[in-house]
């Protein structure tokens, strides 16, 4: 960035965020998101997320401080030199999942950064037929669901159901099932991002199933179909030692 930039600061609603946005607003100037340079967004992972999705389509660099619970994809909290540290921000570019969900009213759309995920309703196993490329991989999954993480959000849910953690720059996606029953010995699979996948729901009024695109939940799901929306550009801002590939290459390797 040649001089300094317009920043917009966004916050998440608990006291921290909110007392840091004040005194970073005072420090730094407060423009309106549509006429920032850069966004910087004061909480934890969820609001970076929203952050993200609320600018789909502009192309405008987020920056997180990590004032919230979970912090990921966000770096260290400083007040000083803020200016400095956009301009020496290494740029990382992720485009998000799309979810078309068909449901007995229509069907409904939602974009996910992180996963989409089919998950139950209800105390009763989902069954799912999963599809890749038009060929079904899977003919019956019974499990509390499946997901489908991207390499930015394969150290998020998908991490904690077992699931691979993939480099930023690898063009795949996670493929990984949740609590699974039948089949017993199958642990997902790891695909080309640009593979597209439909997951039906067998005795879908039995067993109810909702399909989830990181905050967006759409309840009694039909049928999901997935695939990465390369029309979309996301892109993040991480300081030099606070990278998200690096930090999703430490994670393979332990705290």
């Amino acid at each position: 960035m040649s001089g300094a930039p317009k920043i917009a600061f966004v916050a998440s609603d608990t006291e921290p965020a909110r007392l840091a946005r004040e005194k970073l607003a005072g420090l730094y100037g407060d423009h309106p998101i549509e006429r920032a340079d850069v966004i910087v967004a004061l909480g934890g992972d969820g609001l970076m997320l929203q952050t993200l999705e609320r600018l789909r389509g502009t192309a405008k660099p987020v920056y997180g401080m990590h004032r919230g619970s979970v912090g990921f994809l966000m770096n260290e909290y400083s007040e000083g030199k803020l200016v400095e540290r956009l301009a020496a921000a290494h740029r990382s570019v992720v485009h998000p999942l799309l979810m078309t969900v068909a449901t007995a009213a229509g069907s409904e759309k939602a974009h996910a950064i992180n996963e989409v995920f089919v998950t139950r309703e209800t105390y009763q196993a989902a069954r799912l037929r999963i599809s890749v490329d038009d060929t079904v991989r899977v003919e019956e999954l019974v499990a509390d669901g499946v997901l489908v993480a991207t390499p930015a959000g394969s150290t998020a849910y998908n991490l904690s159901c077992n699931g691979p953690i993939i480099p930023l720059a690898a063009p795949l996606l996670a493929l990984t099932p949740i609590s699974p029953f039948r089949p017993r010995r199958w642990r997902g699979a790891l695909l080309p991002d640009r593979a597209k996948f439909v997951i039906e729901v067998l005795e879908a009024e039995k067993r109810p199933v909702a399909a989830v695109a990181d905050h967006i939940e759409i309840r009694d799901a039909k049928e999901v179909h997935i695939e990465m929306d390369r029309s979309i550009d996301l892109v993040m801002l991480h300081d030099p030692d606070h990278s998200l590939d690096e930090r999703i290459i430490r994670e393979q390797f332990g705290p």
